[in-house]
């Protein structure tokens, strides 16, 4: 990039009225409206800038500096070598520009799956919200046609020098120069599309695979499918955070799956087969004579495969005996034969019997 005192053709200790009288003529010799030529407008252009920077105090010292500065012990004789020694370039070591292009951020979405999709596991298209690469820039934040320029501020370097007086003299401090924040380059003509970020916000599909076993809080990881990072950098991770819905029939312990099979009191007596439907397929409970309320019959193999690892839980059904609570006359002498044919049972005390929820819990958990 060509040096702003050569362009304004002045001394490098010129004054500002000086330089502002440069200015002033090169303007008038080169101006669009004067000199209609392609090169007379890149000329002005040039000339114009380099009179922002070096009429602005702040933006002069910095570019008088330059990347690296100077360094003066200012009458304390050797200790400017011994930094040079020490420290590389007085003062400390100037670190590289920073990259625009940065690792996106990780998303997370929640998804709401069945109680049967957690059987066997399942797969998902899902709409994320998210930043995608810019399709204009691809991801170079600069409009079609051109490119990021040279920072003539910080000369690339990304980082401004200072003199700082101290007991040992003037030493050198450095931070980001706050023309470019850093990056050693300025961009003159962002992208029309994303405005300079190399990236925009859109809606984009993914066909996610939700292994079985999963439970509700479980966090799944996809690696590099969160947000894309500025200047089109790496993505993210996306994290999907399970909830599985509340089942009207089945509920779930670990891997197994409960469920409470109603059965009339003849059907306890007498034992009976009842086939019903489970969330993968119907399934044939033989439910044995003389069955008892709570009860569990635990079907093998037949409850939600395990997350890491092979096979699956079980099914248990929890039996609740209904006793009837309204009989016709001919069934209450039925119910009365039955009786006095029974060898009868005096009423006694017993232990407290839970209720029958509180019953199955517990055989639930036990069997």
């Amino acid at each position: 990039m060509a040096d702003h005192y050569e362009v304004l053709g002045v001394e490098r200790n010129a004054t500002p009225e000086e330089i502002k009288k440069a200015y002033r003529r090169l303007a008038r010799e080169l101006h669009p409206d004067v000199n209609p030529s392609s090169d007379a407008s890149d000329q002005f252009k040039l000339v114009t800038h380099a009179y922002d920077v070096l009429s602005d105090p702040q933006q002069r010292e910095q570019y008088d500096l330059g990347p690296q500065g100077a360094f003066t012990g200012s009458g304390f004789g050797g200790f400017g070598d011994i930094f040079e020694t020490f420290f590389g370039g007085g003062g400390g070591q100037t670190r590289g520009p920073r990259s625009r292009r940065e690792r996106g951020q990780d998303a997370l979405l929640r998804v709401e799956l069945d109680l049967d999709e957690v059987i066997f596991g399942t797969r998902r298209e899902l709409d994320i919200n998210t930043a995608v690469l810019c399709e204009t820039c691809e991801g170079t934040c600069c409009a079609p046609g051109t490119s990021p320029q040279t920072c003539d501020i910080c000369r690339g370097s990304g980082s401004i020098q200072r003199s700082v007086r101290s007991l040992l003299g003037n030493v050198m401090t450095s931070s980001p120069c706050g023309t470019c924040r850093g990056y050693g380059t300025v961009i003159p003509s962002p992208c029309p599309t994303c405005q300079g970020q190399g990236r925009v916000r859109a809606t984009r599909t993914a066909t996610v695979d939700i292994p079985a076993g999963v439970d509700t809080g479980l966090r799944i990881q996809l690696p590099s499918q969160g947000e894309v990072g500025p200047a089109g950098g790496p993505q993210g991770d996306l994290y999907l955070e399970v909830k599985v819905k509340h089942h009207d029939t089945f509920s779930r312990n670990g891997d197994d799956l409960l469920a409470t099979l109603e059965i009339q009191m003849t059907d306890a007596i007498l034992g009976t087969t009842v086939k019903l439907p489970a969330l993968d397929g119907d399934i044939s409970i033989d439910v044995r004579p003389g069955i008892q309320s709570a009860e569990v019959i635990t079907v093998k193999d037949r409850g939600i495969t395990h997350l890491r690892g092979s096979g699956r839980g079980d099914l248990k059904i929890g039996v609740q005996v209904v006793t009837p609570s309204k009989l016709s006359m001919k069934e209450q002498e039925l119910i009365k034969q039955f009786a006095s044919s029974r060898k009868p049972v005096k009423p006694h005390l017993a232990a407290f019997q839970q209720g029958l929820f509180a019953k199955l819990r517990d055989r639930f958990l036990n069997v």
